[in-house]
């Protein structure tokens, strides 16, 4: 089922995700809902926080329209090593039509649980250690308007609080 994506100012962004207390059909439920928005709108990664669910998930699958799905699940993620910088210009499903250049780490080693509530530990870089980076910011109620300088902070800002007034007229 695809769900409805918060946009910011929403202040459901802004919650931090209770850990995952256990793997249960409802949780892989919320993971086959968050994939099929996820690809719906489109976008490589949501956290659940995006769809006002207040848990510590996240989807990722960064595979190219023409490669089969990679599809990623990452449950009660803690990023355990950051290595170097990268700047990338990032997108957010919660700042739709926004597109900036935000500082991040170019290589992280995360923990979490798979769908299955298997442990694992993965290494990334380039685009996957930017999207878990990005995703794991929202589980903690940071967003990528958190990341930017004053003046690109308060004209993305502007911008979604007009974009926001548009949808509701």
């Amino acid at each position: 089922m695809i769900r409805t994506i918060l946009h910011y100012p929403d202040k459901r962004l802004r919650e931090r995700g209770k850990k995952v207390e256990a793997v249960t059909p409802e949780i892989r439920a919320l993971i086959d809902d968050m994939a099929e928005t996820m690809y719906a709108a489109p976008g490589v990664g949501l956290a659940a926080t995006q769809i006002g669910e207040a848990i510590q998930l996240f989807v990722i699958d960064i595979a190219d329209s023409d490669e089969p799905s990679d599809l990623r699940v990452f449950i009660n993620p803690e990023i355990v090593e950051s290595q170097g910088e990268i700047v990338w210009q990032e997108g957010c499903l919660s700042f739709p039509g926004i597109q900036e250049d935000i500082d991040r780490a170019a290589k992280v080693r995360v923990r979490a649980l798979d769908r299955d509530g298997k442990p694992f530990e993965l290494e990334a870089e380039g685009l996957l250690a930017v999207a878990i980076q990005h995703e794991y910011d929202h589980l903690q109620g940071l967003l990528m308007i958190d990341h930017m300088g004053p003046l690109k902070k308060r004209l993305t800002h502007r911008k979604m609080l007009k974009r926001e007034e548009q949808a509701s007229t």
